[in-house]
């Protein structure tokens, strides 16, 4: 098959890197635009287009999809598939509706549950006890397209939206050469029960509360690694949360206070249980151990952090 490749983060350039490894005939490859990234804020292409350039593949960046004149390039090529992996750009029914096979994505998550942009942030979050990638056959609404395969995976309690996208990008790449396999399987209907979204991430959900329950605190703070990371305030300076454990409540105490301080960590008092960090930011300053905070800064017990 003729196949073009939609992509743009590292999550993506996975399954293409192994879709050429396969042999299959990649034609074009779309990713979103060049974006100024790093302390210089240069142009930089996406990991998509940097593997789709080292391969020799002809590129095409277009900033929507949204005319005819944006759809020249792919209908120019005359693909069999597309296969569209965190592409970020809405692809209109028009588009579709080009290759002769229609187009497929790879989604991390085990649909009906986390449809929409955050599912690898939104299965820690809520603790799943696992999660996946299926392979859809997209249609006009929002990953409500039949499933061609499915793979799970299981969620450790360590895992962190950094570990976990790296498990499932893999998995997703592996996946998607198998279904790839002529001959296509046959898509099956989502089913009508477990439907749940996945907002995109902001960053005004990365406020620790600290009146929830400890472990929901320690499934925000690894759910929101590597971004935007879980944070609090301790008077003007805010603190980013990079690793932290749930353990039962000490003593009595209101919720954000810390009941005990050592180099193991701060023992912070949750709305139910307590939470013992091992890991900060303090803002503008590098992510560090406890013990090495607390040789240069004094954290008294019974402070409280809002």
């Amino acid at each position: 098959m003729k196949i073009i490749f939609a992509g743009t983060p590292e999550f993506a350039a996975s399954s293409l890197d192994a879709i050429i490894k396969a042999g299959h005939e990649v034609v074009l490859v779309l990713t979103q635009p060049d974006r100024p990234a790093g302390r210089g804020m240069k142009l930089q292409a996406s990991p998509v287009k940097q593997r789709a350039e080292a391969a020799g593949i002809p590129v095409y960046q277009p900033e929507k999809l949204r005319t005819p004149e944006s759809w020249e390039a792919i209908q120019a090529v005359q693909a069999d598939l597309m296969v569209v992996v965190a592409y970020g750009i809405i692809l209109p029914q028009a588009v579709l509706d080009i290759p002769r096979l229609g187009c497929l994505n790879v989604h991390a998550s085990l649909l009906p549950r986390w449809r929409g942009a955050a599912p690898i942030h939104r299965a820690i979050e809520a603790g799943d006890a696992e999660t996946g990638v299926c392979i859809m056959q997209m249609d006009a609404g929002l990953d409500t397209g039949p499933v061609l395969s499915r793979a799970a995976l299981p969620i450790s309690a360590q895992e962190t939206t950094a570990s976990l996208h790296d498990k499932l990008a893999a998995l997703g790449a592996e996946l998607l050469c198998k279904t790839l396999a002529s001959p296509l399987p046959e898509p099956m209907a989502q089913p009508a029960e477990g439907i749940t979204y996945s907002h995109k991430i902001g960053k005004a959900e990365s406020r620790i509360d600290w009146q929830k329950s400890a472990l929901e605190i320690d499934r925000q703070i690894r759910a929101f690694n590597p971004f935007p990371a879980a944070s609090f305030l301790w008077g003007e300076q805010l603190f980013k949360v990079w690793q932290a454990v749930p353990v039962a409540s000490e003593q009595p105490g209101v919720p954000g206070e810390v009941s005990r301080v050592s180099a193991e960590g701060l023992f912070v008092t949750c709305g139910n249980g307590g939470l013992m960090i091992q890991t900060l930011q303090p803002s503008n300053s590098r992510r560090m151990e406890i013990a090495d905070y607390l040789a240069g800064h004094d954290i008294p017990a019974g402070t409280i952090f809002s």
